[in-house]
């Protein structure tokens, strides 16, 4: 398959990955080796589903890995595929869909010679890449789909963890286990990227009082390669082959390591590629000391330090994601110091220096330093991912800054959003297909485009609805008995699931990283209550999923005080926990739920963007009205429970539950079942129309991209307010 373009380095490697792989496969079904390569399949029409028709079972078994599939499935299993003609078809048609997006022009105001080059720690582009653990990662996967999509000139640094996140198992109480799986890439789409005589790229970067040698593994994006830094090589040590072993690593030590690759190291890999970039994206603090790394450049051409640094700052945008002091963490003075010793001996500055560029008060020697200052401090932007988070982040900030009020403090917002073809499910995408104007995908951002909503009958709107419930049920209920039995339930509460999950029930979905802010407590503050809510005649059914950290016994608490109400019989039939939460999992849940819920306390949501993307599968949010919510709900397009701050959170807990118990109780479940002659819940899809119409414009990341490009990344250098 040709396709032209913009070539990134690695292009060789990953063509010869393609051929190594198309050498098993038929020559008309050739095409799946250069799709299998490039993760665009998994957002073009028919791309999962064609994979899935190669080999069911096996696409399931290999974690949806379409690289893995093609190398695991039978011979006779390819040529029944060749002589297929439909299948065949179906193939030339993803083919022609792929060239054609790959083939699309760059946006006119950046240059693909000097691409954005984003940092993140973890990037969630799909379940069969395992680098993600929750939604960081999904939102830095979403940007860089969309920015191939728009044509925005781009390339992601992240690392190649070999373990990846955890995977989680629950006991009959309740209570979480967690293991670990190890990734091998060459089974992934993924190409260790060589020099011109085949041998691998290799860096060295500097941690603690060693210098670590990593490979460079390239994975395709659509047209964004992501460039990802392992390693796990042998002339390593075990300790420093552990720094791209597991995402988010509970040991402080590994951890800085981490940072020391991603900033450092990344700056390093774009320089030994050859690329230099126009703006460098730092997606949270993690990757921070890429500011220092570019620094060098500049000192070892004669510039002073602190100039060099204003000269590097000018090129560097941040965004802030959380306003919870676990996610803005810190470190002792000697530990930082031993990590990134090399830092101040090359640049030639005191380490104190050193060490209040990472302090909140520079010259206060009992402040602890953390990634998230130094990334305020050599950043010429910074921003939050909602309007009310951005507020947040000037006050939580202005200690840094010589301001007299928060608002002066040069924090703004791009609030996120997500990536459409990723997230609306089949049968809305249909739906919208017949009804809004063509090539309406990507001009998802302009309102115009969805006013037709307004014409599609109320009965199509209702059973895409259904349709996509259905489709959630089914899978529920056999994921829920398998993990029941795996568990080691007694066979009838492994029945129940399939006894009482019922696909014309209302639907409530809540999925979540399990932290004690996102509060799914409440769901049972009031035991009585709750239970009411899953009585006939008019039930309600819960899905909800999620992980705890590791190290967060209290978070994996919350989740045992729910299964404490498992031997009631409604909670058995109508309540499910869907354990090891990813992706996949995530896609099929905000697909198919009715409402849902998220009940974070205010003001701790950054913006979430889960509720996105269930406006587009025809779901209503009931939220806080925090994060995205608050710039969100009109009165008409979901429900809301207040976004009031109070220090006494026992309080506030009481409070919103009441909220939370009286909306389902009075408004929300009564709405859902109240029919008129033709079965169809006219009001409540009235609803729905106020949602896509006022909600899908504004929180799909072409609108998130086009904010970054506009009033960040095409910006002139600038000085974007008082240095801190």
């Amino acid at each position: 398959m040709q396709v032209r373009g913009h070539q990134w380095p690695g292009e060789e490697d990953i063509h010869r990955a393609v051929s190594q792989l198309a050498k098993r496969l038929p020559p008309v079904l050739e095409p799946l080796a250069s799709l299998a390569y490039n993760y665009l399949w998994s957002w073009l029409p028919d791309g999962p589903e064609l994979f899935r028709d190669v080999d069911p079972l096996r696409f399931i078994a290999a974690q949806e890995n379409p690289v893995r599939l093609l190398q695991e499935v039978t011979p006779l299993q390819l040529e029944r595929c060749a002589a297929d003609p439909a299948f065949v078809d179906r193939v030339q048609q993803v083919a022609s869909a792929f060239q054609a997006a790959m083939n699309r022009p760059w946006d006119p105001a950046l240059l693909p010679t000097s691409p954005i080059a984003f940092f993140c720690a973890e990037f969630g582009v799909h379940k069969s890449m395992p680098i993600y653990s929750g939604g960081l990662g999904i939102l830095a996967g979403d940007i860089v789909k969309e920015a191939s999509d728009m044509g925005i000139p781009m390339v992601g640094i992240g690392l190649m963890y070999r373990l990846g996140y955890f995977h989680q198992r629950l006991d009959t109480g309740g209570w979480q286990h967690e293991f670990w799986v190890d990734t091998d890439p060459d089974r992934l789409p993924a190409a260790l990227v060589t020099n011109g005589s085949g041998k691998a790229i290799k860096i060295e970067v500097p941690v603690w009082d060693t210098t670590v040698t990593a490979h460079i593994w390239r994975v395709d994006i659509g047209r964004v390669p992501l460039y990802l830094l392992d390693t796990h090589l042998e002339e390593n040590s075990p300790i420093q082959r552990w720094i791209t072993a597991r995402l988010y690593e509970g040991n402080h030590d590994i951890r800085l390591g981490q940072y020391a690759m991603m900033g450092i190291g990344g700056i390093r890999a774009l320089r030994r590629l050859g690329l230099e970039p126009s703006t460098i994206h730092l997606n949270e603090g993690h990757a921070a000391l890429a500011a220092f790394e570019k620094a060098f450049q500049h000192t070892e051409n004669g510039d002073p330090v602190w100039k060099a640094l204003q000269k590097v700052k000018q090129t560097i945008v941040f965004t802030t994601h959380t306003p919870v002091a676990a996610g803005n963490e810190t470190y002792g003075t000697q530990q930082f110091l031993t990590a990134f010793r090399n830092i101040p001996e090359r640049l030639g500055i005191d380490p104190e220096q050193f060490l209040g560029q990472a302090r909140i008060h520079p010259m206060d020697t009992t402040q602890h330093p953390g990634m998230t200052p130094l990334a305020i401090r050599l950043a010429r932007s910074i921003n939050g991912v909602s309007r009310r988070h951005g507020d947040v982040a000037r006050h939580m900030w202005q200690p840094m800054y010589n301001t007299k009020t928060a608002a002066e403090v040069p924090i703004s917002y791009v609030t996120n959003g997500v990536h459409l073809p990723s997230w609306m499910g089949k049968p809305f995408r249909d739906l919208l297909n017949r009804y809004l104007p063509e090539g309406w995908v990507t001009r998802a951002a302009d309102p115009a485009t969805w006013e037709p909503i307004d014409d599609i009958p109320a009965a199509e709107l209702w059973a895409a609805r259904v349709a996509s419930r259905r489709s959630l049920i089914d899978m529920v209920r056999e994921r829920s008995a398998t993990d029941r039995l795996r568990r080691g339930e007694d066979l009838d509460y492994v029945q129940a699931a399939f006894r009482a999950l019922d696909p014309n029930t209302l639907t409530v979905g809540f999925a979540r990283r399990l932290a004690a802010y996102k509060r799914l407590h409440l769901l049972i503050h009031s035991p009585g209550r709750a239970l009411a809510l899953l009585e006939d005649p008019h039930p309600l059914q819960l899905l909800f999923a999620g992980k705890a950290h590791p190290m967060d016994d209290g978070g994996k608490r919350i989740v045992q005080a729910m299964f404490s109400l498992k031997p009631s019989p409604r909670v058995r039939e109508r309540v499910a926990f869907l354990e090891d939460y990813d992706a996949g999992l995530g896609a099929a849940l905000v697909s198919g739920c009715d409402v849902w819920i998220n009940l974070p306390r205010p003001p701790l949501e950054a913006s979430g963007t889960s509720g996105m993307k269930v406006v587009l599968n025809g779901g209503l949010n009931l939220s806080v009205l925090d994060g995205w919510w608050a710039e969100a709900y009109n009165g008409r397009n979901g429900w809301a429970v207040s976004g009031d701050v109070d220090h006494d959170t026992t309080a506030q807990d009481t409070r919103h539950a009441e909220e939370f118990y009286e909306l389902m109780e009075s408004v929300v479940v009564p709405l859902f079942y109240s029919r008129n002659e033709h079965g169809i819940p006219v009001l409540w899809v009235e609803r729905i129309r106020a949602s896509l119409k006022s909600l899908a414009p504004q929180f799909v990341a072409s609108r998130m991209l086009r904010d970054y490009r506009d009033d960040i990344y095409t910006q002139n250098a600038r000085n974007s307010g008082e240095t801190p």
